[in-house]
């Protein structure tokens, strides 16, 4: 924790003395461009004003400004992750929004959404507004989904009318599943009214034998009931039968299994508003993992098999799963000191999503790397209707500079997060964020 402290002064020291560098003219010169939004993969400059970007082109000359040489780096737009765990209100102990908008620019985050499920729950308008107070000082745009139940009670609709004034994005009750179909359906009816995406936790309790990991061969292994497939598909299945009935746009949140994937672009085939997302633990990661990294490697929903992370990888490449997030959950020691049953579940992903998202994805062959940064950029934008993911001259310049050649160890002690709980301590990646800014400021680098 020391070491934390020291290092969260020496950062808060440095973005001090950019504050000169901000919001005056930046030029990166020499980068590869990677923009999907706009179609964009070349070699190109990029002028940066008051805060905007101003062009793309080649070779641009500009005296009145800081260059910064991005020869050999691709300059994309800052990474959107549409799924955190910030922790404040309430657990303060395991995350900030202070520190977790840290961890996400050191990853190449330049935007992130927040999840309900903090204390109290973002049901009401005072909590919102507190938690938006706070995120004028983060070093990334927070944005913020509102729960769809009261206190995530499953019972009680939540003030979706108000709470969209102030600034919600979508509607979830994340981490937990809205068991009554009754009372989905009408929060669903009111999302359509008011244009918000809901996004659902697919999980069915009473097919749930423990909460330990998934129900196979390495649960019996430990003797654990565990959660079989069939708790997430059957509620994807109905999921997606309420929100054909309703109109609704639907966004099914860490889809982990190879039969809802199938389902999902059977939805799609239909024509459905249906989006969703999958995070990097599960389409690198096998409930194996649990052998090894113990309470590390619980997470909800759990690590599949390997036929599972396989259909996942399919569903990206041929675009069934639109978006990659992180489902960040960072916890303490004590949170996962414990048996798999009673542990915590999540782990904490932002400082090794793009990380592990080029080097089994990318590096692999497996998708192009215009496909895999539309995945953190211009597809959550789109799907949640946020001004981001793009680099359009006149939009805020929120870019990431990712150097795709760059060997390193992920390293849990030296996360910005205050969670360690990561499976992936020690693993060499290949790929990472080198530069962030976030409305023309420089907020992270590692020249």
């Amino acid at each position: 924790m020391v070491f934390f402290v020291q290092k969260l002064k020496n950062i808060n020291h440095e973005m001090k003395e950019r504050e000169d560098v901000a919001m005056q003219n930046l030029l990166l010169k020499g980068g590869w461009v990677i923009d999907p939004s706009q179609k964009i993969n070349r070699l190109s400059d990029i002028l940066i004003s008051d805060g905007k970007i101003k062009k793309i082109q080649d070779k641009i000359e500009e005296e009145n400004c800081k260059t910064i040489d991005v020869v050999g780096k691709y300059i994309v737009p800052g990474l959107i992750d549409m799924h955190v765990h910030f922790r404040e209100p309430g657990y303060e102990q395991k995350e900030t929004i202070e520190t977790g908008s840290l961890a996400a620019i050191a990853g190449g985050f330049t935007s992130v959404v927040c999840m309900p499920n903090t204390n109290p729950v973002i049901d009401n308008v005072e909590t919102l507004r507190l938690i938006q107070e706070k995120a004028k000082r983060a070093s990334c745009h927070i944005y913020v989904m509102g729960s769809i139940t009261k206190m995530l009670s499953g019972e009680e609709l939540s003030p979706y009318s108000e709470l969209k004034k102030e600034g919600i994005v979508a509607i979830t009750d994340d981490g937990k599943s809205v068991a009554n179909a009754r009372v989905l359906y009408e929060a669903m009816q009111q999302a359509k009214e008011l244009d918000l995406p809901v996004g659902v936790h697919c999980e069915d309790l009473d097919l749930v034998y423990d909460h330990s990991i998934h129900r196979g061969e390495v649960s019996q292994k430990l003797h654990l009931s565990g959660i079989p497939a069939a708790a997430e598909e059957i509620r994807i299945l109905r999921d997606i039968f309420l929100a054909e009935k309703t109109g609704v746009q639907i966004h099914i949140q860490h889809v982990s299994t190879k039969r809802g994937v199938e389902m999902i672009r059977e939805a799609k085939k239909k024509g459905l508003k249906i989006s969703c997302e999958v995070t990097p633990h599960h389409f690198t990661l096998t409930d194996a993992a649990v052998l090894k990294w113990g309470t590390y490697a619980k997470m909800s929903p759990p690590l599949r098999t390997s036929a599972d992370v396989q259909a996942i990888k399919q569903g990206l490449a041929d675009r069934t799963i639109d978006a990659i997030a992180t489902d960040h959950a960072p916890h303490t020691i004590e949170d996962k000191k414990t048996s798999l049953p009673e542990a915590a579940n999540g782990i904490v992903g932002l400082e090794t999503a793009l990380g592990l998202a080029l080097t089994e994805l990318y590096h692999t062959g497996d998708m192009s790397l215009e496909a895999v940064i539309e995945k953190f950029t211009s597809t959550p934008a789109r799907i949640l209707n946020i001004p981001k993911g793009t680099l359009k001259p006149g939009s805020d310049a929120d870019i990431a500079v990712i150097d795709l050649e760059k060997q390193w160890t992920v390293d849990a002690e030296a996360f910005y997060s205050k969670g360690r709980n990561t499976p992936f301590d020690g693993r060499q990646l290949k790929g990472k964020a080198v530069m962030t800014i976030v409305s023309g400021e420089i907020r992270y680098s590692e020249r």
